[in-house]
Formats: structure tokens, sequence, C-alpha cells
């Protein structure tokens, strides 16, 4: 490898991406996007991974990521293995763009013809959730997830676009007894009002016991969820125990974690039905593809984490997953803005629902670095939560 560069850039909100060229002029992209800590990524990135690509060959993928993985001994970790996706995604780029092809097809060529999408609808009240949620429909969305406000709380997490952040963590409430009481009136309603057929989902972003997240899963049912999404902590493996015991709710977990090890009891054990990390924080599409394969032994399919903090070359490189594996599940899609479309050309299309790689070579996805330029890194962070007696909320 000749050269690497950390590009930083906010079309929107913040982006980092990892620019590697070869000898022979070949480039690869790679995102490292950790929202609210990207700076830290950047850093890690250009003072302590990029001196250690120099001469190194850029077709020795696997060997590359064991080097970075295993060699700092500080192993795992979201900053460690944003950065080790960076580069891995980024040699995937340019191995795929060298032989001429698209990612998908070094993956073992695709197992379907395109990929099934959910987006995000979400509402104040109910009336708002039903304009939400006609609008995903038609957008052509397959899938929905389903958010709302909880009477009594004034700000909650999901309900609003995660592009409203501050340079300083906004402070939202949280009460989960008044949430458990309101959750499954919702689906009632959301179910009289669409009838049956519709795939809906939920995300509960850690926020339960685990005996609270059985007594949810339960609840809801009757209402046929696709998944119900970090119903719990998931650190606390065993905790899942309970909650599957409790319902056959499916459940999805996995966005925060980023390394095999915070699954295994949960897929060795078949807890969960869908695993959700991204390419993105997970390490890169050399893991992440293992994480499949060995998901797959247990009957549990992907559904991979795409909100709009994972930027186009992220996002990418999971559809090109998508496609490949036979254990896919859905995909999440939020889009972006017309803007990060612009700093980020690509060929993935997103068509009645579904989602494309685009079969041009490599992951198919440039940055203009003119423009992202223009546009600079600045301050944001995912809000916190408190209790109504002002505890910080342990979710």
């Amino acid at each position: 490898m000749v050269a690497a560069d950390v590009i930083v850039t906010s079309p929107g909100r913040n982006f980092v991406t990892l620019k590697i060229e070869t000898d022979d002029g070949v480039t690869g992209l790679g995102d490292a996007t950790l929202n609210g800590r990207e700076l830290a990524v950047a850093t890690y990135l250009s003072e302590h991974v990029v001196p250690l690509l120099t001469g190194t060959d850029p077709h020795r993928i696997e060997d590359t990521w064991q080097s970075l993985y295993r060699g700092a001994y500080w192993r795992r970790g979201p900053v460690t293995m944003a950065a080790i996706a960076a580069v891995d995604v980024a040699l995937w780029d340019i191995k795929a763009k060298v032989a001429g092809l698209p990612l998908y097809q070094l993956l073992g060529g695709k197992s379907r013809d395109r990929v099934r999408t959910y987006g995000h609808a979400h509402g104040s009240d109910m009336p708002e959730l039903f304009d939400s949620i006609n609008a995903r429909i038609a957008q052509g969305y397959p899938a929905i997830r389903v958010q709302t406000g909880i009477p009594g709380l004034r700000k909650v997490y999901g309900v609003r676009s995660t592009l409203d952040q501050g340079v300083l963590p906004v402070v939202e409430d949280w009460d989960s007894a008044a949430y458990m009481r309101h959750v499954p009136a919702v689906f009632e309603e959301v179910r009289n009002e669409f009838g049956p057929r519709l795939p809906l989902l939920h995300d509960v972003h850690h926020r339960l016991t685990p005996i609270q997240a059985a007594r949810l899963g339960r609840d809801l049912e009757p209402y046929d969820l696709f998944w119900l999404e970090d119903c719990t902590p998931a650190e606390n493996q065993d905790g899942l125990r309970l909650v599957r015991r409790n319902t056959t709710t499916p459940l999805a977990i996995g966005e925060v974690f980023n390394s095999v090890f915070d699954y295994q009891t949960l897929v060795n054990e078949q807890l969960i039905d869908y695993v959700r990390s991204s390419v993105t924080h997970f390490g890169g599409v050399t893991p992440l593809k293992k994480l499949f394969d060995f998901a797959a032994l247990h009957q549990i399919r992907s559904g991979i984490h795409g909100p709009e903090d994972i930027s186009p070359v992220g996002m990418a490189a999971g559809i090109h997953l998508d496609l490949a594996i036979h254990n896919f599940g859905i995909q999440e899609y939020s889009g972006y803005t017309d803007l990060t479309h612009e700093v980020f050309p690509h060929a993935f299309t997103f068509t009645d629902g579904y989602l494309h790689p685009g079969d041009a070579p490599g992951i198919g996805v440039e940055l203009d670095e003119q423009l992202a330029a223009a546009h600079p890194y600045a301050p944001a962070y995912l809000p916190v939560n408190r209790l109504l007696d002002g505890t910080v909320h342990d979710w």
C-alpha cells in the first residue's frame, strides 16, 4: 500500500472514511463512523493503524485483519473494531476492483435478486404515527419499525430523527412502567388500522430488565411482530434466557456488539432470532461474514444495523453481504440526506422497498473529497436517558 488517508465530513451528520491507495493506483474506501465518538476512531486510525499499513500487501485481507486485531494486545471495543472495519472494507473494495467484480461475487455470488428492507415510522401520538406508517408504505417499504411517544414523557429516543443531535447530549425522560402500559395498546391500534399482513418491528433500545422484557414480549404476542429489538441490555447474555423462556416474540440483538464473543451464548443457545451487527462496528466484512455463518448453524438470520450513522460506504458493504449470504433476514435502511448522496456517489439503489448493491467493481461507492472538505466535522451526541427522579438510566 502506498497511502492511506482519514477523511472526516459532516454532510448532515458526521462520517469517518478511510481511503487506501495501492502502488498500482487502485483506491478502496472503508467506513469508520462511530456516532458521538467519531474523532476517537479518526485519531486511532491516523496515529496507530495507518502507519502499520505502509508496505503491506493489500490482498492479504485475512492476515491484515488478524494482525490489527491481535497485534495491539488490547482487543475488541467499538473504537478498535470500527478502525479495523475501515481497513477491512477498503481492502475488500480494492480486491474486488482489481478482479473487476462487485464485492458480492467474491463472497460467493448472489443468494437472492434483491434485499428486503424495513423503514422507520414514528409519531408523538397515534395520528402522527399513522401518517408516518402511510408515508413509509408509499415509499414501498415491505416492513416497518413502529416507535411512538409515551404519555407523560417529554422526549423519547426513536421518535425524532437521529439527525437531531446537539453539541452536548440531550437529556430525555424515561419511565419503564408507562412504556410497558402504552406499547401493546399502540400495536393493537396499528394492527386494527393496517391489518395482520404488514410486518411490524419495534426497538426497545435496551431500556428494560430481563423480566420486564419477557413480559413485554408476551404482551406483544397477539400482534405478531417481525421482531422485538434490543429488549434488554444483552451484555448480560444470561438474561436472554429468561426472556426466551417467557415469550415467542422473535428477538433481535446486537447493534452495539463488536465481537463474536458478545454473541456466543445467544447464538449457541438460540436465544435470539436475528443478529444486528453492522459491517462498520463489527470489524468489517471479514468477521461479519463469519458471524452470519455461525448464526446459520443455529437457524438465526441477519438483520444488519443500518441507520443514518452508517455511511454509504458501510451501507454498501452490508448490502453486498445481504445479497450473498444464505441466512439473510432483513436490512434496516433509513436513507440519507441529498447532500450525503452527493458526497458519497454510489451504485447501490433503493427501489420499491428493496436495495441492490449494483454491479460496479468493488463496493460501488466513491468519495467527492472536495465536497466532503466543504462540510467539516460538527460535534454531535446521542441523548442520555434519565428516570423521572433524575437518575441516569442504565439502558
